[in-house]
């Protein structure tokens, strides 16, 4: 691999707020600091809906001296909206790169569920509901992608005016993107699960190769799985999925009785990256540093950080900490990255 990554999350925008209050831009500079020089990460994929908030991280990444993969991740705009808020994100790349760091810009982040009005549906809820019926899906999905296309083609053409590094796109399969606009070809759908698990080198080594017909590089812009027993069994399908949220998207309670399992998250992270390595992706991004939302409370049925895929545990009270000055605890998997990264790097 080229560059060994992971993602980063400033907010996540949902029912009036986000995955990541407060935001702190001193704790985002010591985490990048982390980062690049404890984890041995290259690159970061610095995700959120409030373009500000990207520009501060990414600045404090490039000064790390992390490759930035500067995403935005929308939730539930129009297209109208999204192609109006684009160019603002584009703008602030454009800023951090012009200051000498490396910039890859990604135009949007899954627009086929994430966007009002390409499938049907109100809300995410509604949309990923649609997905799982797919007697309905299947012939939703010609024009589906025709208008996530004609949205990206949007996209790349106010961005190229304003943004002059590479571009790629967060995807997932459903989408069905014409790569010829893009310079690197991303996607998101790098999680490995029990029904999938026999053909999974065979999947990687394919999208490798649909990458070397264009002439272009790949990426893996998410993986990773949460950090409970049986949670690489369901990888993207489980994380968050075993909690019951309120009205404004934050957790109430767990659903069933979790058995923390950090090193089964740690295993699966490492294994994935191997295959990864082995069959030529070149950038991956584990799924993810931290999930501010998703809190150990200490309490029965309030570890939600077990339902987390973040490689550190957030704390809610003084606790031993390897970082004092951080709220949050480096779990199984932070060690197993870090070790893995920096043996890649010799």
């Amino acid at each position: 691999m080229r560059f060994k990554g992971i993602n980063y999350d400033t907010g996540f925008v949902s029912a009036g707020t986000t995955t990541r209050e407060p935001f702190d831009p001193e704790v985002v500079k010591r985490e990048m600091e982390i980062i690049r020089h404890d984890l041995h990460c290259e690159a970061v994929r610095i995700t959120g809906g409030y373009p500000e908030r990207l520009e501060i991280a990414a600045a404090h990444a490039a000064k790390a001296g992390l490759e930035v993969w500067f995403c935005p991740f929308t939730n539930n705009l129009t297209t109208e909206e999204f192609l109006a808020l684009i160019p603002d994100f584009a703008e602030r790349a454009e800023r951090v790169r012009a200051a000498g760091a490396e910039v890859v810009f990604l135009t949007g982040s899954e627009l086929s569920i994430m966007t009002a009005g390409i499938l049907p549906g109100d809300t995410l809820v509604d949309r990923v509901a649609t997905l799982a019926d797919l007697q309905r899906l299947r012939p939703l999905i010609p024009d589906m992608r025709a208008r996530v296309n004609e949205l990206l083609r949007n996209s790349v053409e106010l961005v190229r005016k304003r943004f002059g590094g590479k571009l790629s796109y967060a995807s997932i399969p459903l989408d069905g993107v014409d790569w010829t606009q893009f310079d690197v070809i991303s996607t998101d759908a790098g999680y490995r699960t029990a029904q999938m698990a026999g053909r999974f080198r065979e999947d990687i080594r394919a999208f490798v190769a649909q990458g070397r017909a264009l002439d272009k590089p790949v990426a893996i812009t998410e993986f990773g799985c949460a950090a409970y027993t049986g949670a690489a069994n369901m990888a993207s399908r489980g994380i968050s999925d075993d909690i019951e949220w309120d009205d404004r998207g934050r957790p109430l309670r767990l659903k069933g009785n979790l058995i923390r399992d950090e090193n089964e998250q740690a295993r699966y992270i490492t294994e994935l990256l191997d295959v990864f390595h082995t069959e030529g992706v070149d950038s991956a991004f584990v799924y993810t540093f931290a999930r501010y939302d998703l809190i150990d409370h200490s309490e029965p049925g309030k570890d939600f950080d077990m339902a987390s895929a973040g490689i550190v545990r957030v704390l809610d009270c003084e606790r031993p900490r390897r970082y004092p000055d951080l709220p949050w605890e480096p779990k199984a998997a932070f060690t197993a990255l870090a070790e893995f990264y920096r043996a890649l790097s010799r």
